[in-house]
């Protein structure tokens, strides 16, 4: 007989045990998942306000430190080239926890069927993305490289000539 079907006290205890233990475990990844989206938005934050702000500095002063138009412009590309990859790389950072947190979630509702029954925790559902906080902050993180590249080609780069 296999340990699940059996009845002993003992093999229920270890059982019981076991499980308890892993709603434990899958709590804790949970609370890292949520902990992991405000980390990846701070880091984003700080980069891209780094990288702008060095565009922006080159923007300015490339005249007096005599740089020429050309390599000033190919610098605020390439800072804007790196905003946008720290973006890229954050949003997906962002996607693969949000995966993740499904997955533990939809994990936490077996366990919990199981041992206290059928329903007791409702499964997530990936149609309330839009009540996800994850969701606004990759909003953030695409309309705020969208608008780095609109504001530099429409002001920034045409007046490095």
């Amino acid at each position: 007989m296999t340990a699940l079907g059996d009845t002993r006290p003992e093999v229920r205890a270890v059982r019981n045990e076991f499980a308890l233990e892993r709603y434990r475990y899958i709590l804790q990844q949970i609370h890292a998942v949520n902990e992991n989206a405000h980390r990846f938005l701070a880091i984003y934050q700080t980069l891209a306000t780094t990288l702008v702000g060095a565009a922006l500095a080159l923007f300015v002063g490339y005249r007096k430190w005599g740089v020429a138009p050309a390599t000033a412009r190919g610098g605020v590309i390439g800072l804007l080239i790196l905003a946008t990859v720290v973006a890229a790389f954050t949003i997906m950072l962002i996607v693969v926890g949000t995966l993740a947190w499904l997955d533990y979630r939809n994990e936490e509702c077996d366990i919990t069927d199981e041992m206290v029954g059928a329903g007791f925790r409702k499964r997530p559902r990936p149609g309330n993305f839009f009540r996800w906080y994850e969701t606004y902050v990759l909003l953030f993180i695409a309309v705020s490289v969208i608008t780095m590249w609109v504001l530099a080609g429409f002001f920034v780069l045409p007046t490095m000539r």
